[in-house]
């Protein structure tokens, strides 16, 4: 994947050692469902994972579903910490749309690669979960905050809607990565098969929703011949 000096995750710290080990606990939920699901996924084997006690993880957490709460929880406010701090119009001040909406989508495809189990498992759960937890209200905000870095620079794109046109853009970027990365598609119904390609499709199919005038050609070779 390309580099994007603009975005990067940011994981507040934690100092205290109770802090610690609860993070520890997640982490190793994380990784552990990121391989193996939820559902199969032992709070024997978090424990093991993370170097600790079964009565470790039960001391700090509920049951099994406690703790992918508080996973979610975790996940949903990282990122909306890094949404503010990435969408900050000084860190994009001499950026155009092409460099934001390609480094915007390389980012996305990292993230649900490197996050693709609590983020699946957040998609199934978030219609009934409660209020702070909805996908919703989180691709919501990065929508706005989106809709804000790109509108200062309206001039560039001819849909007849900015508005409508960014918001659904950023819409169909999430769709295709759900089905993509974390729902195991890539490579079928026509998705590419390498994250490199597909973050190159979708940034294509983005600015091109967007009709952002003047683009440059991005026509190979072969299509040419």
């Amino acid at each position: 994947m390309r580099d994007h000096p603009h975005l990067q995750w940011i994981r507040p710290a934690k100092q205290a050692r109770s802090q610690q080990t609860h993070e520890r606990l997640l982490d190793s939920a994380e990784a552990l469902i990121a391989d193996k699901g939820f559902a199969d996924v032992t709070v024997a084997e978090i424990a093991a994972r993370a170097g600790f006690s079964v009565g470790a993880v039960y001391s700090r957490f509920r049951d099994k579903m406690g703790l992918l709460h508080c996973l979610q929880v975790r996940f949903t406010e990282e990122a909306h910490l890094t949404t503010d701090v990435a969408f900050d119009p000084d860190r994009w001040r001499d950026a155009s749309i092409e460099e934001i909406v390609t480094e915007l989508v390389d980012f996305l495809v990292e993230i649900h690669r490197e996050r693709r189990g609590v983020l699946r498992e957040l998609r199934i759960r978030t219609r009934k979960a409660q209020p702070r937890l909805r996908e919703d209200g989180l691709l919501a905000h990065i929508s706005e905050c989106l809709l804000a870095l790109l509108l200062a620079r309206t001039n560039r794109i001819r849909h007849p809607d900015p508005d409508v046109a960014i918001a659904f853009g950023l819409r169909l970027v999430f769709g295709t990565l759900e089905q993509a990365i974390l729902f195991g598609e890539t490579g079928h119904y026509g998705i590419p098969a390498s994250d490199e390609k597909l973050a190159e499709e979708l940034t294509r199919a983005f600015l091109g929703y967007l009709d952002v005038a003047d683009r440059p050609t991005t026509h190979t070779q072969a299509h040419d011949s």
